[in-house]
Formats: structure tokens, C-alpha cells, sequence
């Protein structure tokens, strides 16, 4: 599936579809270039699954964790700066992966070994100052 976003105004909406087309698969890996609005995208994501937490980028933390009113956890993960498979292995990120909690990942491609075999891949693309195009399939099924 493939949406186009014209302006930020946009992504609550754009949100609300892939949720929709997510079909309850809870393993999210975000693909994207550097400012092509991956923490963005999550960001709207949250709003559309209530989150009234302060979400950001855990660039630093490298794994954020929000929650909801229902009690729903939502992990946030940004690999960007790790520089191995161990560092993410020592956040035990392999443990996170399997709580059966929504797990939003950017820079995905730094762990791709540590993937299970089946999520839904997003990849964002930058076709404007304000436009993007976004690719949403399944890798594994």
C-alpha cells in the first residue's frame, strides 16, 4: 500500500491508515532517511493509539516506553547510533521484541538480525519540503 502526505497536517489521518492496515501486527520497523519524519510519523501513530505521553526520538536512550489509558504498552526504538548488535542485545531488545507490545523501530537495518521473522515494514520517502511517500507492506508473510 502507498500514501502520499502533502503537508503534516495530514498525518493523523495517514496514521489512522496504517493502523488500519496493520491488521494487529505489532513488530513496526521504519525505514527513512535522516529528516524524513520517522519520529514524526510515530508521533501521529501515538495520538491515533491515545498516548499522552511526550514522545520523541530515544536517539540517546535508544528505547522509550509510553503507555495509554487502556494500559496498552508501546515500546519506541532508535538504533541510529549503536554501533553493534550487542549494544542493542545488552537493552535486551530481543525481550522487548517478545512482550507482545507494540514495538515502533527506526533505523531498523542496524538490527535486522535481531528481527523476528514477521512485522510490518514502513519505509518513508522524501518527495518534497513537506511531502512524503510512504510504502507500507509485511516482511515474512
Amino acid at each position: 500500500m502507498q500514501l502520499i502526505i502533502d503537508s503534516e497536517s495530514e498525518l493523523d489521518n495517514v496514521a489512522s491508515k496504517i493502523i488500519e492496515y496493520s491488521q494487529g501486527e505489532k513488530i513496526w520497523a521504519i525505514f527513512g532517511d535522516m529528516g524524513a519524519g520517522k519520529t514524526t510519523l510515530i508521533r501521529a501513530i501515538a495520538r491515533n493509539y491515545h498516548i499522552e505521553d511526550n514522545v520523541h526520538s530515544p536517539t540517546f536512550s535508544i528505547v522509550n516506553e509510553y503507555a495509554n489509558n487502556d494500559g496498552d504498552v508501546f515500546y519506541h526504538f532508535d538504533f541510529y547510533r549503536i554501533k553493534d548488535l550487542t549494544e542493542a542485545m545488552d537493552i535486551g531488545v530481543e525481550e522487548y521484541l517478545d512482550s507482545g507490545c507494540h514495538c515502533f523501530i527506526e533505523w531498523p537495518a542496524k538490527v535486522s538480525a535481531l528481527l523476528p521473522d514477521r512485522y510490518l515494514k514502513i519505509e518513508i520517502s522524501i518527495v518534497s519540503q513537506s511531502g512524503r511517500k510512504i510504502n507500507l507492506g509485511y516482511h515474512g508473510r
